[in-house]
């Protein structure tokens, strides 16, 4: 099992858990935010010497509630590469829609030939519309698949990703390339240069080491073009059942498109949060306070959505579960080392599955507490796994 460890970034706080303060309304400072940075390189250094597979940072933008305070995860991973040895780099996610595509390429590029090889190139369409729609020229910005009132911005979002990514597939991977398409004119037409025109683009640098593309899946449209061009699926926040079912989907067409069948493991990735404690009540004590502000964050953005209801329907999106509602969604597991692996088994089992990620970093927490939990998992949790 290759394990993985994801954090969000987010400024240590004092006040985390249900009730007040409301997010908006907290305001930290430029030093706080980058003393929040400093320390979250630093957990990256230790999963390195812990064992971890692979570190996967976060891109996000004018958050000053404290939440995620890293701008460019490709920077900050370049940064880490020069201080580890063997971890891989990666972003949940890069938001693509608030990037050139071209620009995203070379910054991949030169990341992962810096690293040596170690980057992961990590792609999602966005959660938060304050930060798409001040990063894009194209009025792009992030509605739910989920949300009929939100269904054309989720539709042009997810054209001018595609869009997007067969730039950015091209530009990492062939010598000359062009695009014609709705939004992109690559070239663009009637460049005089050196007495024609430019006709072709060619992307320098480019990939010299073996590379991965890994994508977030959390509706269906998504799981049908992610193994037809080839993107590892990245599944979070869903109950076991609809993950299963999206799991063994994900499979089914990429044997279609591709005429080859993957084993069960193969590009598929599961993240989940954990906390462990020496007991379960400890376990709960220790997760609660993260665990609800993590919810007060992002439950307004829908993200529910892969929540189970007692119908076997997925939630409406704007739910906000309580601990115990996640633990029973399998969307954290939490308890003694002995209660987690057991948890972790039945996934194992269930999907056949290599790639774990964790979010140890419960919102708010301390950064020691994460590198704590990063520590507990590889020590306490891999050995009882089989």
């Amino acid at each position: 099992m290759k394990v993985g460890a994801f954090f969000f970034g987010g400024v240590e706080m004092d006040d985390a858990g249900a009730g007040l303060p409301n997010p908006m309304d907290r305001r930290y400072d430029n030093q706080a935010c980058w003393d929040a940075t400093l320390k979250y390189i630093d957990a990256a250094v230790e999963a390195d010497k812990l064992g971890y597979d692979s570190f996967w940072t976060t891109e996000h933008h004018f958050q000053y509630e404290g939440y995620e305070v890293i701008p460019n995860g490709i920077l900050i991973s370049a940064w880490i590469a020069a201080r580890t040895q063997q971890i891989r780099l990666g972003a949940m996610f890069n938001v693509v829609p608030q990037w050139n595509p071209l620009r995203l390429a070379e910054d991949f590029a030169t990341m992962h030939n810096l690293s040596g090889g170690r980057g992961i190139l990590g792609v999602g369409r966005g959660t938060v519309p304050r930060e798409i729609l001040h990063l894009n020229d194209f009025h792009i910005s992030i509605g739910s698949h989920d949300n009929p009132d939100q269904a054309a911005d989720d539709s042009k979002n997810r054209e001018y990703f595609e869009e997007q990514m067969e730039i950015i597939r091209m530009a990492l991977t062939q010598e000359r390339f062009k695009i014609d398409g709705k939004y992109f004119q690559l070239p663009v037409p009637g460049i005089p240069d050196r007495g024609t025109t430019v006709q072709e683009l060619t992307l320098i640098p480019r990939p010299i080491y073996p590379f991965e593309i890994w994508q977030a899946a959390t509706s269906p449209p998504t799981v049908e073009y992610t193994p037809k061009v080839g993107h590892g699926a990245v599944f979070w926040n869903q109950h076991p059942t609809f993950i299963k079912r999206m799991w063994d989907r994900y499979g089914e067409v990429y044997e279609g498109a591709h005429g080859n069948t993957l084993a069960s493991h193969e590009k598929r990735m599961l993240v989940v949060s954990v906390r462990i404690e020496d007991t379960h009540e400890q376990a709960m004590a220790s997760a609660r306070d993260g665990h609800d502000e993590f919810w007060k964050f992002l439950g307004p953005y829908g993200w529910s959505r892969g929540y189970m209801g007692p119908d076997g329907k997925p939630v409406k999106p704007g739910l906000i579960p309580t601990l115990e509602e996640s633990m029973e969604q399998r969307t954290i597991l939490v308890g003694t080392a002995e209660q987690v692996a057991a948890q972790v088994q039945e996934y194992r089992d269930l999907l056949g599955l290599e790639y774990l990620t964790l979010f140890p970093h419960l919102l708010g927490d301390p950064y020691s507490k994460a590198v704590e939990q990063m520590q507990r998992f590889m020590e306490e949790v891999v050995p009882l796994v089989s």
